[in-house]
C-alpha cells in the first residue's frame, strides 16, 4: 500500500531537521493521550453491525439520509464516492440542502441516520423532528444527551458512539462505519487499508506522515500558519475536509498551530492561484491533491490535437503538475500528494495518513491533538438566543457592546 501514496514536497528537507522533528515528537509524546485511533479493531463489532443494519439492506432503500456535522460525517464524506446508494449529508437545518433532500426521498426508499456523540449538537436535533413528521425510519448513532432521549422515544434501533475525538474516531468506530456499510461501501477492503496505513505510519523510520508533519512544522516555524488544500478530484474533497479539520480543531489552540482551507481544484486555479504566485509569500503552503487512476474516467474528444483521445482526469493532472512547478518555479513551498486510486483499501490508506500527519504535527506544536475546547462557546450563545428568543437587532446589539470592550484601541 505505501507505494499507492505519494509524497513530493519542496524544498525538500534535510536529514537533520527530520531527525530533530522525531526526537521533538517522542519528547512530546507522553504530555498527551496516546492516538487510540492507531487501533482499526477495538472500537468496532462488525458482527453486531451486520445483525442491526439487516432491516435497511432492502434493494427499497435508496437513499442514506446522515444527520451529522463535524467528526460525526467527515469520515463518511470521504468515502462517499464509493457508496451504491444516494447519500444526502445534512450537516445542519439550512433550509436549501434539508428541502432538497425532502423533495427527492420519500419515506419508504430512506432511512435516516442521525449521528452525534454528546447528544447536543442543534444542527442534528433541529432536524430531526421534520423527518419523523413526514414518517422516515430511524437508525440513531447516539450514547447520550437529548439526542439519545428523542431517539428512545420513538423507539428507533440505537447503536453506540464511544466518547472518543470525532474526527479520529469515525473510520474506526460505528460513527463512520455503520453508514458506510449500508451504503455498500467495502468496509473490510477500507478497514485493511486503514490498519495498512497505521501500521506504516506508527513507526518512526521510513514514515511519511512524520516526514510531512516536519515539514509542515518547520515552515510553520518560518511563519507559515495557512495551509491552502487544491482536491484535483471530486473524489478526494471529503478526505480533504477531514484533513482540514483535523489541521484547524487539532493544532489550533493556546494561540497556536495552522488552519486548513481548500477549493476544488483545477477551480481555484482561477481564483486563488495568482495569490500563490504573486502574493506575499511566507504565508500560505499549499498541498495539491491528485488520483491517478480515478474512477470514473472518460476519454475526450477535442479539436486540439494533444487533448482529442486523452482521458479527462489525464488533462487535469497534468494541469495540478503544471501548477505544482509554477509555484516551485516561484519559490513557493508547496506539496502534492497523489494516490494510485480511490477504492477503499486506497481510502482508507490516506486516511490514516491524514489523522496521522495531523496527530505528529500536534505533537510537534506541543498541543492538545484530541480536544476543540473553544467550539463550545459559540453553541451557548447560540443556544441561549434560541430559548430567550433573543431578536436580531438585539443580537447586534450584543455584539457592538462587546466589540467595544474587545476591540478598544485596536486599529
Amino acid at each position: 500500500m505505501k507505494k499507492n501514496l505519494k509524497l513530493e514536497y519542496y524544498p525538500n528537507l534535510d536529514k537533520d531537521l527530520l531527525y530533530e522533528s522525531i526526537n521533538r515528537i517522542k519528547n512530546n509524546r507522553d504530555k498527551w493521550d496516546s492516538p487510540f485511533f492507531f487501533d482499526t479493531k477495538s472500537y468496532l463489532d462488525i458482527e453486531q453491525i451486520k445483525q442491526t443494519i439487516k432491516p435497511f439492506l432492502s434493494e427499497d432503500i435508496k437513499n442514506i439520509i446522515v444527520l451529522g456535522t463535524g467528526g460525526s460525517i467527515q469520515t463518511l464524506l470521504a468515502l462517499k464516492h464509493l457508496s451504491q446508494k444516494k447519500i444526502f449529508p445534512i450537516t445542519s437545518s439550512r433550509a436549501v440542502e434539508l428541502k432538497k433532500c425532502l423533495t427527492r426521498t420519500t419515506p419508504e426508499d430512506s432511512i435516516i441516520i442521525p449521528i452525534s456523540r454528546g447528544g447536543e449538537t442543534l444542527d442534528v436535533n433541529s432536524t430531526i423532528g421534520t423527518f419523523l413528521r413526514e414518517g422516515y425510519n430511524f437508525l440513531g448513532l447516539s450514547s447520550t444527551g437529548t439526542m439519545n432521549e428523542i431517539l428512545k422515544e420513538i423507539k428507533c434501533p440505537i447503536m453506540e458512539v464511544p466518547d472518543l475525538s470525532g474526527r479520529y474516531a469515525g473510520s474506526v468506530t460505528n460513527v463512520g462505519i455503520v453508514p458506510a456499510y449500508i451504503a455498500g461501501v467495502n468496509i473490510e477492503e477500507f478497514l485493511r487499508g486503514l490498519k495498512s496505513g497505521y501500521d506504516s505510519f506508527s513507526s518512526y523510520n521510513n514514515n511519511k506522515a512524520i516526514e510531512f508533519s516536519a515539514y509542515l512544522y518547520n515552515l510553520y516555524k518560518k511563519g507559515y500558519k495557512v495551509i491552502f488544500s487544491m482536491p484535483y478530484s471530486k473524489n478526494l474533497e471529503g478526505s480533504v475536509g477531514l484533513w482540514v479539520q483535523g489541521i484547524s480543531e487539532s493544532t489550533g489552540k493556546e494561540e497556536k498551530g495552522m488552519v486548513g482551507t481548500y477549493q476544488e481544484a483545477p477551480l481555484c486555479q482561477h481564483s486563488v492561484l495568482e495569490y500563490l504566485l504573486g502574493g506575499e509569500k511566507g504565508v500560505v503552503i499549499p498541498i495539491l491533491w491528485t488520483i491517478e487512476n480515478d474512477t470514473p474516467d472518460l476519454n475526450l474528444t477535442s479539436s486540439i490535437d494533444y487533448v482529442n483521445g486523452k482521458s479527462a482526469q489525464t488533462i487535469i493532472n497534468y494541469q495540478a503538475d503544471a501548477t505544482f512547478q509554477a509555484l516551485i518555479q516561484q519559490g513557493v513551498p508547496s506539496a502534492k500528494i497523489s494516490l494510485n486510486n480511490s477504492t477503499e483499501e486506497s481510502m482508507g490508506f490516506l486516511i490514516a495518513f491524514i489523522l496521522s500527519s495531523v496527530y505528529y504535527l500536534c505533537l510537534l506544536i506541543d498541543t492538545n491533538w484530541a480536544n476543540n475546547p473553544k467550539v463550545i462557546i459559540g453553541k451557548q450563545i447560540c443556544n441561549t438566543a434560541l430559548k430567550d428568543n433573543i431578536n436580531d437587532e438585539k443580537r447586534e446589539e450584543i455584539r457592538k457592546e462587546i466589540a467595544k470592550e474587545k476591540f478598544a484601541n485596536f486599529f
